[in-house]
């Protein structure tokens, strides 16, 4: 930690955490021996950085290379960067506090559509121009910038941004690019020549190399590339073995309170259920699981080397794990006697039953939560959920059986096929659930039900993605009919606010067009857009109109199933054949069974066992 440079910044700021580093367990190097100096920025706040699986496994994997010194960098708070341009000091890393035009590689994770502005101004508070193009041809002039996550999924809104894209999984990606990196440094390439030589591995996107062709009606009729030896498609990277893969067990301890203040492991990747709106459960595929005794031995090694009194098993749907009664035994030797805390945060619905709950509430009740989605049987169909009205309320008899009196239920709106009938059967079960918890004796309290419901935004690589969205008229009208529907103090409704959906839906959907909206909104103090306090709906639509871009032509216009989408040459595994089948299966309301009955010809090449 070295604060020399922004010190005197910290007594005007709210939260001087954020800023100074030198937390337990944080990795320090020696800066000068370091070959590559890389530079992990989260576009959002340290609060959800810090806790973000992701970044501390990527982290962890860079500075576990002997040649490479990764050190992390966030968004800085409205209050820190008022004080960063007002003293033209340069946003700056955490552990060395140097300017982030310093490293060699800075590194964004893309965990969200609507922090592409942070990204962008992070990069203006670092002096380091915007566009890839005004970066120059040495890789001395300016660090090269790279970006992985999920949302690149559909790159193209960023791609005239960065230099390299992941596609997929990082652990093998990251450290073959920083090799290459070395390698070309050292021999005095051009960042063009190492930019041709990055798109050879598998898993990285050189937008550079690519020239998108338009049609007259302002469709894409194309996304080629410029060179012959350059790939047509771009294949998702996968790690093939959990097992094997490094994962770190001495989390570094935040100074002040994070979203999620706990050890987490990942349990498995991908998916077998096959839910028609869910983009992680498509584009995480193939499943693969870790093994019980593995992930024991990290979750003992993590708690011994923080302090944490919790762990929280993530995944996608943690209840489909198949070792999970072994592994909550195996923790239960240990955690029991150290009071440490178990977290099941996506448990299913159908997969819920009351031994395990007794299990993980032995130290203390976390929070309970469920994702019906839907509220008629009939809509679940077409999204293929694979739950019924009597999982649902078989699940929450458990519960409250089992001591619950409160719960949270997650629901959408504005789902395709959707009519009044089914917004409305979302308060029609909520106060069946209620009604639940009354019909038995249980303990005098009262039962409380929240609901919260987002508006749907179709995604990338799901059956979904050809389907608009609602207007945002009608995504408004739909939220005010279920409030009026709710007839009862006992189910607190929260919903989104449907102006910030329609914005995530134009960038989940866009292409490199939108990347002048995105300079253009950095300019006019457009930032932290996913936080409602700073979301301003009216100026992105003044932005949107100034550089001639029509949002609806993005998010709410229905896309013809042979028009080329602006993702096409992004290979993520699931075939757009199986998409088109599961879209069609969605309109006559047939359900595809979970994987694990069979596989479903989806593409991506799991391995599973079949039941």
């Amino acid at each position: 930690m070295n604060t020399d440079r922004y010190a005197h910044l910290l007594k005007y700021v709210l939260k001087p955490g954020r800023y100074t580093g030198g937390e337990l367990n944080e990795i320090v190097k020696d800066k000068d021996k370091a070959e590559v100096r890389f530079c992990f920025c989260f576009p959002d706040t340290y609060e959800i950085g810090m806790s973000n699986l992701g970044m501390r496994i990527l982290t962890a994997v860079l500075n576990n290379s002997d040649y490479c010194y990764c050190e992390r960098a966030f968004a800085p708070w409205i209050d820190m960067e008022e004080q960063l341009r007002k003293s033209q000091t340069p946003l700056f890393s955490l552990e060395s506090g140097d300017p982030l035009g310093q490293f060699d590689i800075i590194g964004f994770t893309l965990q969200y559509e609507l922090s592409y502005t942070n990204v962008l101004n992070m990069l203006d508070l670092s002096g380091i121009p915007l566009y890839s193009t005004e970066r120059g041809d040495s890789l001395d002039n300016y660090p090269l910038i790279i970006g992985g996550g999920p949302c690149t999924c559909n790159p193209e809104p960023l791609a005239d941004f960065f230099d390299v894209i992941l596609i997929g999984e990082g652990e093998e990606a990251i450290i073959e690019l920083t090799d290459l990196y070395r390698e070309c440094k050292k021999n005095g390439l051009k960042k063009s020549e190492f930019l041709r030589k990055a798109a050879q591995i598998e898993g990285w996107y050189v937008p550079s190399l690519y020239e998108v062709i338009y049609n007259d009606n302002r469709t894409i009729k194309g996304v080629e590339p410029l060179y012959s030896d350059v790939p047509k498609r771009i294949k998702k990277r996968i790690i093939k073995d959990l097992d094997k893969v490094f994962f770190p067990v001495k989390p570094i301890i935040p100074f002040i309170e994070v979203v999620h203040d706990r050890v987490i492991l990942e349990v498995f990747r991908g998916c077998t259920r096959g839910c028609r709106f869910c983009q992680a459960g498509m584009v995480y595929r193939p499943y693969r699981e870790k093994s019980a005794e593995v992930l024991n031995q990290c979750a003992l090694d993590s708690v011994e080397n923080s302090g944490y009194d919790e762990i929280s098993l993530s995944s996608l749907s943690i209840s489909d794990y198949k070792q999970l009664d072994k592994l909550i035994d195996k923790l239960l030797t240990w955690t029991d006697d150290k009071k440490i805390g178990i977290s099941l945060p996506s448990m299913r619905i159908d997969a819920f039953y009351e031994q395990l709950m007794e299990k993980v509430m032995s130290v203390r009740k976390s929070g309970l939560t469920f994702a019906p989605e839907a509220g008629t049987q009939r809509l679940r169909d077409v999204i293929n959920k694979n739950i019924t009205e009597e999982d649902i309320m078989s699940a929450c008899r458990k519960a409250f059986d089992g001591g619950r009196d409160s719960l949270k239920l997650y629901f959408m709106n504005g789902l395709p096929t959707e009519t009044d009938e089914d917004i409305l059967g979302i308060a029609s079960l909520a106060q069946k659930i209620v009604d639940e918890f009354y019909s038995a004796k249980r303990p005098k309290r009262g039962v409380d039900v929240t609901i919260s419901v987002s508006c749907f935004v179709p995604k990338p690589f799901t059956p979904f993605q050809w389907e608009p969205q609602d207007s945002l008229n009608e995504m408004q009208r739909k939220q005010k009919l279920l409030r009026e529907a709710i007839r009862t103090k006992k189910i607190s409704y929260k919903y989104h606010d449907a102006k910030i959906s329609q914005l995530e839906a134009v960038f989940a959907k866009g292409d490199r067009r939108l990347s002048k909206a995105l300079a253009e909104a950095v300019k006019v103090g457009q930032r932290f857009d996913g936080w409602d306090e700073l979301f301003n709906y009216e100026k992105w639509m003044q932005i949107f109109e100034n550089t001639n871009i029509n949002p609806e032509f993005y998010a709410n216009r229905r896309i013809s199933f042979d028009e080329t989408l602006a993702w096409d040459h992004i290979d993520i595994g699931v075939t757009k054949k199986f998409l088109l089948n599961e879209v069609e299966k969605a309109y006559n309301e047939v359900v595809t069974p979970d994987c694990r009955t069979g596989c479903s010809g989806c593409g991506a090449k799991c391995v599973i066992n079949h039941a």
